[in-house]
Parts: structure tokens; sequence; C-alpha cells
């Protein structure tokens, strides 16, 4: 498809800055990557809990979430898939510039798709959180039945079964979510953007029956 020509960016008045500084935190894109199972969707939205009870600015994307509207008319081919992470990060941008702090719950399987992500980005203003589970844990949290049925040949193209995962192998922060409970691991992700000067949360417990085993991401 060729680019128009008669398309010009408009800047408006109200920056990011001056979004942040009404917030009083930077924006970022906390992007959380892994196996289904792995435990992306739980750890994003109890971060997002915590930042919220903070007084933070946030939003989550969600893999599933998404697929009901924003990408309703794809399916899971490689290049829906690629097309899929391109709109999630287009979106995930202007949410930033929006002086959000977005996190991201996708499984977003190839380093590419990732690295293009990452470019539509300044330094600094994304992380990759790698939510490392073995195959075998996640099976035993396939509340869903996904991993019998792509086993049993009932899905095409399912990650870690019938296509590839390709693991970050530099990642901004890595989670390994078959050992650590979750508050430890929503820790993690806070003291990692307390490091980088983009928020300071108080230590506090998490809602009572939250649970990574409970995992649905």
């Amino acid at each position: 498809m060729s680019k128009p020509h008669d398309l010009y960016w408009h800047r408006g008045t109200v920056t990011r800055q001056r979004r942040e500084e009404l917030n009083g935190h930077r924006s970022v894109l906390l992007w959380f990557t892994g196996l289904s199972g792995a435990g992306k969707s739980t750890l994003a939205h109890a971060v997002e809990e915590r930042l919220h009870l903070a007084g933070c600015r946030t939003s989550v994307l969600d893999g599933d979430n998404v697929r009901h509207g924003l990408c309703r008319d794809l399916g899971f081919t490689e290049a829906d898939r690629v097309e899929n992470i391109r709109r999630v990060g287009e979106t995930a941008k202007l949410l930033v510039e929006a002086g959000v702090i977005t996190l991201t719950a996708f499984i977003s399987p190839f380093c590419n798709d990732r690295a293009r992500v990452r470019s539509l980005f300044q330094p600094g203003d994304f992380m990759e959180i790698f939510c490392a589970c073995p195959l075998e844990v996640c099976e035993t949290r396939d509340v869903k039945g996904l991993y019998k049925r792509a086993r049993a040949g009932e899905i095409p193209h399912f990650t870690g079964i019938s296509s590839p995962y390709e693991e970050p192998e530099q990642p901004d922060l890595r989670v390994d979510t078959h050992s650590l409970g979750l508050e430890d691991s929503v820790q993690a992700v806070l003291d990692a953007l307390q490091e980088r000067g983009i928020v300071r949360v108080e230590r506090a417990a998490l809602p009572q029956g939250t649970a990574l085993s409970d995992v649905l991401g």
C-alpha cells in the first residue's frame, strides 16, 4: 500500500511532557511477552493495580481483549500475528504520548515484531518484560484447554506446539513466573520502574485472591 502524499503530522499544544507533569510521573510502555499461560495478563493487571492505587495513569492492552475489537478481523497466521502486534504497538505509542503508563500482555512470539515495536519508541520508553515459564508448567495452567487442543491438532499455528516462540535474548527484565509468587513478580517490575526513574510505588500487599496459579495469560 502506497503512502498518501497529502498527510501531515499535526502537532498539538498539549505535549507529552505537560501531560506527564500533570500526572506526576513519566509514561512508558511495559511489554509483557511469553508463552500462553506464562502469566503475562495476570502480572500486567496486578502491576496496573499497584500503579493505580499509587495514583498513576495506566492502561492495559490484553491479547484476548484487543481481538474483540481492534484486531477482530485477524486470525493466527504468521502474517496476521505480525499485523496484530503492529496495531498494538501503534496504539501503545498513542497512549504513551498521552502520558499513560501502558502495559501490554501479548505472546508476541517473534523477535522481529517486538523489535519493530521498540523502534517506535525513544530509548527508555519501552521495557520488554519476559515472563519466563517452561512449556510444561504453562500446560499445567491451561485453564482454557488450548494446549490440549493444539496437541490434538485442533488449533494450527499454536505457539510452543506448532509455531515457535523466540525468547528475548536481552529483555529489559526477566521474571521467572514459574518460581516467583505474584507479589514478588509485581515488585520486580515496580523496582525496575523505580530504578529507571519512571515512578516510585511504596511496597504494599496485593488484594487477596490474586495468584499466578490463577494465570490466564
